[in-house]
């Protein structure tokens, strides 16, 4: 089995790949928990649009985000093939394209959020174009979800990739491994039992916790001596 030696080049893409991966969580949590979700009740389509219509700067702030998310994402996957292509190149490869396929998905799901906006913004009067946007709220919602089934995979690539690859403790490979269950589980029960939902969502703060753990773990990664 192949295990990586530390090099001061690739000392220094661990670092940069911990601070991609930092604004990615930054910006993901934020456009979605902190900026776009609480003004979005899927139950009430005349409520949802006169909150994003109060916060106009707010909800264009979260398209942003993810926009920034997304680019982010996808120096990311390159940089993560680039660190572990020595190690299995076909699964580093495969891992690489299953991410970049995860921020294609989400940067073309932007387009349902500004249909959501046109119609709110354009006829801010009509019931119908409300209805209509909050279509294109929750389209964005399952457009999400369908690109965290390629992460879902991904993560668990890449997490054999980090336990095998003797660089960082395995730990951290099993928790990206436990993440990429996670979101493919929970993007599953959001398009074939939508029910559940609810009840599986505090599994994400799994994902979470994996996550930021193995930023934290690139980032504070000292160059070798």
């Amino acid at each position: 089995m192949t295990i990586l030696t530390l090099t001061p080049a690739l000392a220094l893409r661990m670092r940069l790949a911990g601070l991609l991966y930092l604004v990615i969580i930054i910006a993901g949590l934020g456009a979605e928990l902190g900026l776009r979700g609480p003004l979005i009740d899927l139950g009430d389509a005349d409520a949802t649009a006169a909150a994003i219509l109060g916060a106009p700067g707010r909800f264009r702030l979260a398209m942003a985000a993810d926009l920034l998310m997304a680019l982010c994402d996808a120096g990311l996957a390159i940089l993560f093939y680039l660190m572990f292509r020595a190690i299995a190149p076909g699964l580093a490869l495969t891992a690489m394209v299953f991410r970049l396929i995860q921020t294609v998905l989400i940067a073309a799901n932007l387009m349902a959020l500004q249909a959501a906006w046109l119609l709110i913004a354009q006829a801010p009067a009509m019931s119908e174009a409300h209805t209509l946007a909050l279509v294109f709220l929750d389209l964005h919602g399952h457009g999400y979800d369908l690109g965290l089934v390629f992460f879902g995979a991904g993560s668990l690539m890449m997490g054999a990739l980090v336990w095998r690859s003797g660089l960082f403790a395995q730990v951290f490979g099993a928790g990206l491994a436990v993440a990429g269950i996670i979101y493919l589980i929970g993007s599953g029960l959001r398009f074939f039992a939508p029910g559940l939902s609810s009840a599986f969502a505090p599994a994400y703060a799994i994902t979470i916790l994996a996550e930021m753990a193995f930023c934290l773990r690139l980032l504070l990664q000292r160059h070798p001596a």
